[in-house]
């Protein structure tokens, strides 16, 4: 039976990529973002079977996404929480709190508030998958990244934390760990951006190798690197 699918963050980058691997796999592909008109191209490109508008740091609109999914097809087989961004990326004395709080909740809260808002599902159907995108920053460390990798390393703690609470109903919980990938992601930071030979299709390969190994096997999390770069302490 194909897998529903619902994906966020899902209009460019690692989610449009992810849709399109799921959607290849003969899966039903539900995808979400805030730009409605960017999103709709993004859905006609992959084929996919569902699109709506959200802002992921509104817990209403993941009741509006619950309902949807459910009033469409019935049940959720795989969320993937792919949202997010770095808002900005400078020395933390810079910051303005309004800045701060931004981040956190675009990309940790919304996690949060999208498993909290589907595990009842999950937990009803006694099976389902929730992927959560973190990044490298959650494990390394560079200057004025400092904000936005506390962010992201909750993702990854709260992912462990919430696999052992699901774990009992059947449920799978695991963490991707991308880095750098010319997504565009770096020049929305106003940083400029990088040319990575990462691309956003080899996180996608990832997160669907995830999403289909056989139920009784789950990845805790994965750290995706490119060949071209390297983590040197010294």
């Amino acid at each position: 039976m194909n897998k529903v699918v619902f994906i966020t963050g899902a209009s460019s980058g690692y989610g449009k990529a992810i849709a399109k691997a799921f959607k290849e796999n003969g899966d039903i592909v539900v995808m979400s973002a805030r730009n409605l008109d960017k999103l709709a191209d993004a859905c006609r490109e992959v084929n996919g079977d569902l699109f709506f508008s959200m802002d992921v740091t509104k817990s209403s609109d993941w009741e509006l996404a619950v309902s949807t999914i459910k009033e469409s097809y019935g049940r959720i087989d795989v969320l993937i929480n792919n949202a997010g961004g770095g808002i900005a990326i400078k020395d933390v004395s810079e910051f303005t709190t309004e800045e701060i709080d931004t981040t956190i909740k675009l990309n940790l809260n919304s996690v949060i508030y999208g498993c909290a808002a589907f595990a009842p599902m999950m937990k009803e159907q006694k099976k389902g998958t929730i992927i959560n995108i973190s990044s490298v920053c959650a494990r390394q460390c560079w200057p004025t990244w400092s904000v936005y990798a506390a962010a992201k390393a909750g993702v990854l703690n709260f992912s462990k934390g919430l696999y052992l609470e699901l774990q009992p109903y059947n449920v799978r919980v695991s963490c991707v760990i991308p880095s750098s990938a010319s997504t565009g992601f770096q020049k929305a930071c106003g940083i400029g951006e990088t040319t990575d030979m990462l691309l956003p299709e080899d996180i996608a390969q990832t997160v669907l190798y995830v999403a289909n190994l056989p139920q009784r096997a789950v990845v805790e999390d994965v750290t995706v690197w490119g060949i071209d770069k390297q983590v040197n302490p010294l």
